[in-house]
């Protein structure tokens, strides 16, 4: 009996879900929130040993992983409590994660940034500069302010929270 994966980009959660036969086409509701059909994940698996590990780890130049996850864990705590409806708070919490990954803000994102901690609306700054930060975003291709600020911030910055219940395909 295969387990399936599947995300939920509302919650940001992967579900598992076990099915009685190989089911390849069905896709569950969220388990939590409701949201329907899940994007299906390609499960984690294991590798044996003696295998050579690849020398691209996905990350984007420059950026040190335990850097990184240091940086996390110290913004996750901020990251639960920050008011989205406050793009100062947002901007401030962005700030702070460039600065602790030292990674290079880029001109268009420094502007974002500013125009946030301005007051400004997100949404009006992703209207104005979104295609420009998108090049300059070194984490995804993804605008950093759509779908409110501290979940798509959750989404950009943070890996999606992992519910090990096995729910029934």
């Amino acid at each position: 009996m295969p387990i399936y994966e599947f995300y939920c980009p509302d919650c940001h959660a992967i579900y598992n879900f076990l099915s009685r036969r190989v089911e390849t086409e069905k896709q569950p509701d969220c388990p939590r929130c409701g949201r329907p059909r899940l994007e299906r994940q390609v499960s984690r698996f294991a590798i044996s040993r003696g295998l050579a590990e690849p020398d691209d780890d996905g990350l984007p130049p420059g950026l040190d992983e335990e850097k990184l996850e240091q940086a996390f864990m110290s913004l996750a705590g901020e990251a639960e409590n920050i008011n989205e409806d406050d793009p100062r708070q947002a901007a401030q919490l962005m700030r702070k994660l460039y600065e602790a990954t030292g990674l290079p803000l880029g001109s268009t994102m420094d502007e974002a940034i500013r125009r946030m901690e301005a007051g400004e609306d997100p949404d009006q700054i992703e209207a104005d500069l979104g295609d420009m930060m998108d090049e300059e975003d070194p984490f995804s291709s993804e605008g950093l302010f759509g779908g409110g600020v501290r979940q798509s911030f959750r989404r950009k910055f943070l890996p999606p929270r992992r519910d090990e219940t096995l729910y029934e395909l």
